[in-house]
């Protein structure tokens, strides 16, 4: 069996199965990676519960850390690494030559684009030869256009599988949102990237950190993880006012930064927009796939507000995090909370829509376990 490999298989909507597959070879102009760990994204359930529909079979997993295996040799001479490095992946496998990516911004090139017939790590369907572009198998394989960063040694697979939920929060919350010490920063939603975005917060040097939630022995739980993480206050908004809790909190000065990390209705954003300040930013990363009705845009106007929308990470903000991970600032790997085996894969993606174990924040796949 040297030649054949294990991979969990999203082959219908919100099914997946363990398969048997032949190990690829390999060509000039790739490689493959033998995976280590791969993270359990919050947005791999929409692609659990989609993908399989409109793309075939798939492999999903995004956030994979694993050794090079194999590569050759026009692949050696632009990847700037060597076989047995241990290196986190990021899911953008982008062109190299369009504006944005000569920028340095590939994150937006089109070629990362599913949508639009690009390539992505996790969600580019099994018909596309050879098939193995997802994180939840024994190796995957490796485009000539992979974006590698080298894991530090210090940090496991399993943490370095952190990287990029942890590298969302810099982004969203640093390098966009502008956050730094004296300042408040309001963060909806409890989730890996709320939490994320805690992180990046503290580091940062805010002042006042406050995370919001809901009711539920979930979010409670998460919340307070957030403050071991480094928030100064938690919302439980189901039985609190969450305006005029935040205005108690800050003296009626509201926040300088609000995050939406919230998935769902579009309640949080409007929200959000209510919590800045004049001069305030607010950073909108949780997508509602909904309109919001009888929204009231003259807020941005009155306040002389600046409102991003957010899409995933840059280079330099997963570099950040590993340099975090490394360190373990702010007890970061906490996180990390559950390990599973390949054949608990659907397990973990049920996780995602509340079906499965209790109190995950990041799960991680070990496809050798």
């Amino acid at each position: 069996m040297n030649d054949m490999i294990r991979a969990a298989v999203a082959t219908a909507p919100e099914r997946t199965e363990l398969q048997w597959l032949p190990k690829p070879g390999v060509r000039p102009e790739s490689g493959l990676l033998r995976v280590a760990a791969t993270g359990v994204c919050g947005s791999d359930l929409p692609y659990y519960q989609t993908l399989p529909q409109t793309r075939g079979p798939v492999i999903l997993g995004h956030e994979t850390v694993g050794h090079v295996e194999q590569m050759g040799d026009i692949a050696r001479a632009k990847w700037g690494v060597k076989e047995g490095d241990l290196v986190a992946l990021e899911e953008y496998i982008p062109c190299g030559f369009c504006r944005f990516c000569r920028s340095g911004d590939f994150r937006l090139c089109n070629a990362t684009d599913w949508r639009l017939g690009g390539m992505r790590y996790g969600a580019t369907g099994m018909n596309v030869a050879p098939g193995l572009w997802g994180g939840y198998s024994q190796y995957q394989y490796l485009h000539l256009n992979t974006v590698f960063h080298k894991v530090p040694s210090s940090v496991s697979p399993r943490h370095a599988a952190l990287a990029l939920p942890l590298s969302n929060g810099i982004e969203w919350t640093y390098l966009q949102g502008g956050a730094g010490p004296g300042q408040t920063v309001v963060i909806q939603g409890p989730g890996q990237q709320g939490l994320a975005c805690v992180v990046a917060a503290r580091e940062a040097g805010a002042e006042c950190i406050i995370v919001t939630g809901l009711g539920t022995p979930t979010d409670h739980r998460r919340m307070e993880l957030a403050k071991k993480l480094g928030a100064h206050h938690t919302i439980d908004i189901q039985s609190q006012d969450l305006l005029e809790t935040v205005a108690d909190i800050t003296g009626g000065e509201l926040a300088d930064l609000v995050i939406d990390c919230a998935s769902g209705g579009t309640d949080t954003v409007v929200s959000a927009i209510q919590l800045a300040r004049k001069q305030g930013r607010v950073i909108l990363g949780g997508q509602k796939r909904k309109r919001i009705p009888e929204f009231d845009s003259d807020m941005i106007i009155a306040r002389f507000l600046t409102v991003k929308g957010m899409r995933g990470h840059s280079y330099q903000s997963v570099e950040l995090a590993l340099q975090l991970i490394a360190g373990n600032r702010h007890h970061v790997t906490d996180m990390s909370t559950h390990l599973f085996g390949l054949e608990d894969t659907d397990l973990a993606l049920r996780t995602l829509a509340g079906k499965g174990v209790e109190d995950a924040v990041h799960m991680v796949i070990d496809p050798w376990m």
